[in-house]
């Protein structure tokens, strides 16, 4: 865990968010919550891991989602030497389709 990002504040954050339960409740919290632009960066930083653990190769991952060499770069930089965030969540998300 990154003691430079846990706080109280963080803590609410991360606690309203477990506190959806479905798709419509994040579209309605985020949207107040975030710029559009906000949403899109991590919708987009999603994509780029999901592309990246897939092997895809930068300049499709450039074609497809529009994200930079750099922001291509630092979503390897967390998919390799990060705390295993994208892996965990694609894993339950993995697990929650197999579950259909």
């Amino acid at each position: 865990m990154n003691t430079k990002i846990k706080d109280e504040s963080v803590d609410l954050l991360f606690s309203a968010i477990l506190a959806l339960e479905t798709p419509e409740e994040c579209y309605n919290f985020f949207e107040d919550l975030c710029t559009v632009p906000e949403i899109k960066a991590m919708s987009q930083r999603l994509s780029v891991a999901k592309m990246l653990r897939e092997k895809c190769v930068y300049s499709d991952i450039v074609q497809k989602t529009g994200a930079s060499t750099a922001t291509i770069s630092r979503v390897n930089r967390s998919l390799i030497y990060g705390c295993d965030g994208y892996d965990l969540v694609f894993s339950r998300i993995d697990n929650k389709g197999e579950d259909k």
